[in-house]
């Protein structure tokens, strides 16, 4: 399956996830080909880092280039593309070919608008595609405290968008998913009992059911 990590609006957390998903499927010694299709390469730089500091398994990512061999594509079990704003073409190349794409959502009202012109986007995109991608959003970045109801709200209006479908479980905002990152470790590997990596295991549970069943 081709699975897309993207949205229009950049600071979502998109390279964050993607890697995080992908050191998952790695550890579930899943055959996954990730690609960082962004010319920020956030993505590149982290598995770097990993790679240098011997942590296994290893995460090797591909640039965008990798987007135009379909056959490259299609030998691997599962692919993860990591797409930002910086380069429309690679996102509508992604878009083109993904099976589903999957958008961190930070809970603002700005944000919820913003997905909804992805959703837009991705179907002015896909009009001459047999089967439109599958969109499923998350809420990131969500809030810690109780009181704080910004989230929930966000997760309120995510629901009733059409086009969308909604993913419950949700990442929220930890210092641990950015130390990890910068470490070049998956949020589960630094801190395993800590609540992140609760939440990041569910989020990977809902999104590949069939490796956890």
């Amino acid at each position: 399956m081709i699975t897309m990590i993207g949205s229009l609006k950049g600071g979502s957390g998109k390279s964050t996830v993607t890697f995080n998903l992908g050191v998952w499927l790695s550890m579930a010694e899943v055959d996954v080909l990730i690609i960082d299709s962004d010319p920020q390469a956030t993505l590149t730089d982290v598995s770097e880092v990993r790679t240098e500091e011997g942590f296994e398994p290893p995460i090797k990512v591909h640039n965008r280039k990798a987007l135009t061999d379909r056959t490259d594509l299609h030998r691997h079990s599962e692919v993860l593309i990591d797409v930002g704003t910086a380069s429309m073409e690679s996102m509508n190349k992604a878009i083109s070919i993904a099976d589903r794409i999957v958008v961190p959502v930070p809970p603002s009202q700005a944000d919820i608008w913003s997905t909804q012109r992805f959703i837009r986007y991705v179907d002015a995109n896909t009009k001459n595609r047999k089967n439109r991608p599958d969109i499923l959003g998350f809420i990131n970045r969500g809030d810690t405290h109780h009181a704080v109801r910004e989230s929930d709200e966000a997760a309120a209006a995510l629901v009733s968008l059409p086009g969308i479908k909604f993913v419950r479980q949700r990442l929220c905002q930890r210092t641990v998913y950015r130390r990890s990152f910068s470490e070049g470790l998956a949020v589960f590997e630094l801190e395993p009992r800590g609540k992140g990596a609760r939440e990041l295991n569910a989020l990977c549970a809902s999104l590949y059911p069939d490796i956890v069943n």
